[in-house]
């Protein structure tokens, strides 16, 4: 099974930066995005062979989730926990056979660490989620997470230390995660893999010159990583800040 997850950075954008090209030829089985950046009715987007389903914030033009799968799942989930909304469109959980599919776009705690109590908050809570689901089958959890874990997961980590997405906070509330019987599949396969980056500033020759984060995952449940095939970064794909993920799982 092919797995893939793509902060878009607007889908609506985008498309006009040959996303569809993209989509088609790697014929994931499940495609994940984040930061769709649209409310319903703004784009029909045809993927025949794909159920569509969206998660929209309340707030126009910001933030929202999406997933098209080929399988139509048991169950789709639009909050978290028992919460059946979430007014940022952050997450959508969809129910299979075998596994559950968390989509996450975690939310930034900003430039000046404004919203990094609500982020560390919204790190407990995802926690806690997981676990809960994971008790019932296992989890495969992807999106744009919004840190680099360690050092080796971004280009100028010294010079970066406590900013934003790179708090010892924000490393510490991953760490917990990762120990709580989960794992980071790219790191799993990779562990020693440098230069591994899924996201650029748009300032000039940034990206040319490979300066990035890697803050797009998939985590799995540990019961999982035997079945990882191969985890891979996208980074020849443009049409975002963020550049596509996959995973590739024997389900």
């Amino acid at each position: 099974m092919k797995l893939v997850s793509w902060n878009v950075n607007g889908i609506r954008a985008c498309v006009k930066k040959g996303f569809m090209d993209y989509f088609k030829e790697v014929d994931a089985d499940i495609f994940c995005i984040q930061e769709s950046k649209l409310q319903e009715g703004q784009i029909e987007l045809i993927l025949e062979g794909y159920h569509q389903y969206w998660n929209y914030a309340i707030k126009k033009g910001y933030s929202g989730t999406a997933v098209f799968t080929k399988k139509e799942p048991l169950s789709v989930r639009y909050g978290l926990g028992d919460d059946e909304t979430e007014p940022e469109g952050r997450i959508l959980t969809l129910e299979y056979e075998g596994f559950y599919l968390v989509n996450v776009y975690t939310p930034n705690s900003q430039r000046d660490l404004a919203r990094l109590p609500y982020r560390l908050e919204w790190e407990e809570r995802i926690r806690e989620y997981l676990l809960g689901l994971d008790q019932i089958k296992p989890v495969i959890m992807c999106g744009d997470l919004n840190v680099a874990h360690f050092e080796i997961d971004l280009k100028n980590a010294k010079s970066n230390r406590g900013n934003s997405g790179f708090t010892d906070e924000e490393r510490g509330k991953m760490t917990r995660l990762l120990g709580s019987g989960f794992v980071d599949a790219f790191r799993y396969k990779y562990p020693e893999a440098e230069g591994a980056y899924t996201w650029w500033s748009y300032m000039a020759k940034v990206r040319e010159r490979n300066i990035g984060w890697r803050i797009d995952y998939f985590i799995v449940s540990e019961k999982l990583k035997e079945r990882i095939l191969d985890s891979q970064i996208h980074c020849d794909i443009m049409g975002s800040d963020h550049c596509p993920v996959a995973l590739e799982l024997e389900i």
